[in-house]
């Protein structure tokens, strides 16, 4: 029977940045080029200075990330919403502060940009960014659409930039271990994966339309998206209004690009894959009453070459799977792996033909590196921006989980399965409603143009 010490053996150390592959070699700039598209070159004792565009939460936790590091200066920030860039102001003081993310772009001395806005913004902003020689730090899921995820890998190899994407959980050792133990074949033949979200949460309510708050910009707010009356739940910035802009398509793709996006992400690292071959998803608003577009339970099923992998979200029923609210479990021949944020776990397979009441192998569990005491994801771009390798979570493997998890989307908004194809990113059944969804269009005067 496999020991402990036989899955973990062959395991490898913390990965850190590597050069970029040979498929995402940066272009060579021209006498076309600019020379703020170039960039400052820093040596490795310069400090990075730092703009963050957008100052709600996620994008102010991510600052407060880049801020404990000892060569990062957190040179600017920005917010279309006045009092999230007042409270952004009480911890990084003496930043310049916008309330247009164009300012930050438009200043010459700034070498990096962390993008922590809602989704829709993520692409555009990404593109621009590295038009203006920035490099970026862009929080998942990269896009809303899967065009725009592939517009920014090119904008990044066409001028020369680092683009990480928010996906920390790659940098965090017990995933990179679990990941290597999936690999090894320790675990056997892996024939399915499955990930999932489980809470139970209230609605969202049916607030009507209005004037929107003292201080916030909803037309620069919107910027690509199509115009529309102010919703507090659109904007989010209410209280016990918690990001309810992921709950609407035109910003975001619910739990599947939210937190779906971090499980798959580790799933296709660890079985090394890049793209499923099609998917199914079946699901609905079935109990809330509210103004959200995306469901409150789903099921999503994807078929790669040599395994299937679920991915399944409630809201409305916090039951557990396995006794963990959220998490992902590779099913093998020889054993089963579970990991999440604080652990990962093995139980190994008994012998086949043993009944259900007999004893099972001893699970093992080993829990994850305490915080702090790894290099961060914020470290990883840092050095990156230096050293100009390729960060753990490169724009074209962040553009790709997310795309994953916008399939799952794709189907059930259309209604039918998308077999895809992932070398030229389309639909390939006749599915011409999702076909219509791998891009979407931007509101005047915003293009997205690399």
């Amino acid at each position: 029977m496999p020991t402990r010490r036989d899955f973990l053996a062959g395991t490898v150390g913390v990965v850190g940045a590597t050069a970029l592959p040979a498929s995402a070699a940066p272009f060579v700039h021209t006498s076309s080029s600019t020379a703020s598209s170039q960039g400052r070159v820093l040596g490795a004792n310069d400090r990075v200075r730092v703009g963050v565009i957008g100052t709600g939460r996620q994008g102010t936790g991510v600052m407060r990330g880049h801020q404990r590091l000892a060569d990062v200066e957190i040179a600017a920030i920005c917010d279309v919403y006045a009092p999230n860039l007042a409270k952004a102001a009480e911890v990084a003081p003496t930043a310049a502060k916008h309330a247009d993310f164009r300012r930050i772009l438009d200043d010459k001395s700034i070498d990096a940009v962390v993008i922590g806005t809602p989704d829709h913004w993520h692409a555009l902003m990404t593109v621009l960014a590295c038009q203006a020689g920035k490099d970026v730090y862009v929080e998942k899921p990269t896009s809303v659409a899967i065009a725009e995820g592939r517009a920014m890998v090119q904008a990044a190899r066409k001028y020369n930039r680092i683009v990480q994407v928010g996906t920390q959980q790659r940098s965090q050792p017990h995933f990179q271990q679990a990941a290597e133990i999936v690999k090894s074949g320790a675990l056997g033949d892996i024939t399915l994966v499955r990930c999932w979200n489980a809470a139970n949460a209230k609605g969202i309510g049916n607030p009507p339309d209005g004037a929107p708050p003292e201080g916030l910009d909803w037309d620069l707010w919107l910027g690509p998206a199509q115009k529309v009356p102010f919703n507090p739940n659109r904007f989010g910035v209410v209280p016990d209004a918690w990001s309810h802009f992921r709950w609407f398509w035109d910003y975001a793709g619910g739990m599947m690009t939210d937190w779906g996006v971090h499980l798959i992400d580790i799933v296709q690292m660890a079985m090394n894959v890049d793209a499923p071959l099609e998917v199914s998803t079946i699901g609905g608003k079935f109990h809330l009453d509210d103004n959200r577009d995306t469901p409150d339970t789903i099921v999503a099923t994807y078929r790669y070459p040599d395994f299937v992998m679920t991915y399944e979200n409630r809201v409305c029923n916090g039951m557990p799977i396995t006794g963990r609210a959220y998490g992902m479990e590779f099913m093998g021949t020889t054993a089963t792996l579970f990991v999440d944020r604080e652990r990962f776990e093995l139980r190994p397979e008994p012998p086949v033909g043993t009944r259900p009441t007999e004893p099972r192998p001893e699970v093992t569990t080993t829990p994850a590196a305490a915080d702090g005491s790894f290099p961060s994801h914020q470290r990883n771009f840092i050095d990156c921006v230096k050293s100009r390798q390729a960060p753990i979570c490169d724009i074209e493997i962040g553009h790709r989980s997310s795309s994953t998890a916008i399939l799952g989307n794709m189907a059930l908004r259309s209604g039918q399965t998308v077999v895809w194809d992932g070398k030229a990113e389309r639909v390939t059944n006749g599915n011409d409603k999702a076909a219509a969804l791998v891009a979407r269009a931007y509101r005047a005067p915003w293009k997205l143009t690399v």
